[in-house]
């Protein structure tokens, strides 16, 4: 594929996840070019870009100004992604953004529409779910090998690190539902209906400066399979979910963040038999970057995913109403979200 017809992709900010991970990724997709870097200090833009071998650019507008970028990548903090998002979509760059995108169903809602109206692709970067393993978990429960599903359970928790990142800032939208509470939400999205919400959510605030340590939110769809998610920023390290079903259980311990090299493992509970496979390794950042780039190309692989980012807005929306903040504690944690209705472009 020549340069002409790859679809050249510009970063807006120089994050870690985007130096680790998803930018060596964008290396690695044939039908991607990365042009170029954007920070708002210039010795960032200049140093990743050495890193990458693109052109550094001060100042995110002068980015999305440039006619030889047709897409951009953004992984600021959470508090700048609608603002930078809405940016680019009107500036007419098809958007992959970092989750989480936003905690707003009215504020995704305006982004799909607005990339709808542009034709452009829009998607949240969850890049677990293009792993192949959540495939075969998927294979398994339609072959009948749980019986009926009754339950996920999905849980993510890191160890407490340095107070001064992003993750601990209150302003700027981080905290532990946005920034691994999020990961078992969208797995209830894969495993559970269309129709899915929350029953309840508690939230632990940190006494200091208000931001979510932790946190539970129960979930569930119109046919009664709930959906049990655990998650913090100060525990022991955890990352796995399990579907439980009539007749047995599927178990993931890797389930969100496997390195590329890693040979996942998927075990199935029958009673008193225990089968277990070890799947070949994934590298599930090229898959996200790879759906991202077909959607560029393709009309017809974009709705589905702007769909899923306001569903995943309005979710956390209704978390963060039923466990309230620490200004006005939620009264009733355990009652019913009231029903939504937000558009989502189709």
């Amino acid at each position: 594929m020549s340069d002409a017809e790859r679809t050249g992709i510009g970063v807006l900010g120089a994050a870690d996840i985007a130096w680790r991970r998803t930018v060596p990724a964008l290396l690695r997709c044939p039908r991607l070019r990365l042009v170029a870097v954007a920070s708002r200090t210039p010795d960032k833009a200049r140093t990743f870009a050495e890193r990458f071998g693109c052109e550094a650019v001060t100042g995110y507008e002068r980015l999305l100004e440039r006619e030889d970028i047709q897409a951009v990548y953004i992984p600021l903090p959470n508090a700048l992604h609608e603002q930078w998002a809405d940016a680019a979509l009107r500036a007419g760059k098809h958007v992959l953004v970092e989750k989480s995108l936003t905690a707003s169903a009215a504020a995704a809602a305006d982004l799909a529409r607005t990339a709808q109206e542009r034709g452009l692709a829009f998607m949240e970067n969850f890049a677990f779910l293009h792993h192949t393993q959540h495939e075969r978990v998927r294979e398994l429960i339609a072959d009948g090998a749980i019986g009926t599903p009754r339950v996920l359970t999905a849980s993510f928790g890191i160890p407490r690190a340095d107070g001064a990142l992003i993750r601990y800032s209150r302003e700027l939208a981080g905290g532990a539902l946005r920034e691994t509470g999020c990961y078992p939400v969208r797995a209830a999205q894969l495993f559970l209906g269309a129709d899915i919400e929350v029953l309840g959510a508690r939230l632990r605030y940190e006494e200091a400066d208000g931001c979510d340590m932790a946190g539970s939110v129960l979930l569930a769809d119109g046919a009664g399979v709930t959906a049990q998610c655990d998650f913090g920023l100060d525990h022991a390290y955890r990352n796995t979910y399990a579907v439980w079903g009539s007749e047995g259980r599927i178990e993931v311990e890797w389930a969100f963040t496997p390195p590329p090299d890693k040979r996942p493992q998927v075990c199935l509970r029958r009673g008193d038999h225990t089968e277990q496979w070890t799947l070949p390794a994934a590298d599930q950042f090229l898959r996200a970057v790879s759906a991202f780039a077909e959607a560029c190309a393709d009309p017809a692989a974009r709705a589905s995913h702007a769909v899923d980012a306001v569903r995943q807005a309005s979710l956390l929306e209704s978390v963060l109403e039923l466990a309230g903040t620490p200004e006005a504690p939620a009264r009733n944690r355990l009652g019913r979200a009231g029903t939504r209705s937000t558009h989502v472009p189709g």
